[in-house]
C-alpha cells in the first residue's frame, strides 16, 4: 500500500470508530431521546453516497470504512425507531 492508501485507511478507521461510543451509549441506556433522527437520516444518505463513490472507483478503504459506518449508523437509527 502507498502512503496515501495508508492515510485513507487510518482516516476511515478513525471516522468509523467515532460512531461506536454513540452506539454503545444508546444500547446500554435504551434511550434515544437526544438522538436527532434528521441528522442520522442525512448522515446515512451521505454515507451511502460515499459508499457508492468508493464502489464505482474501487477504492477499498472508502468502501470498507463507509460500509461499517453505515452499519453503525443504521444500528442507532434502528434503536431510535424501536425505543424512540
Amino acid at each position: 500500500m502507498t502512503p496515501v492508501d495508508w492515510l485513507g485507511t487510518v482516516a476511515g478507521i478513525l471516522t468509523t470508530i467515532a460512531y461506536l461510543p454513540q452506539v454503545i451509549k444508546v444500547w446500554r441506556s435504551r434511550s434515544t431521546r437526544d438522538v436527532s433522527m434528521g441528522m442520522y437520516a442525512v448522515l446515512s444518505a451521505g454515507i451511502t453516497c460515499w459508499l457508492a463513490y468508493g464502489w464505482i472507483l474501487s477504492i477499498w478503504p472508502v468502501i470498507i470504512a463507509n460500509a461499517v459506518t453505515l452499519l453503525l449508523v443504521g444500528a442507532v437509527i434502528a434503536m431510535k425507531l424501536r425505543w424512540g
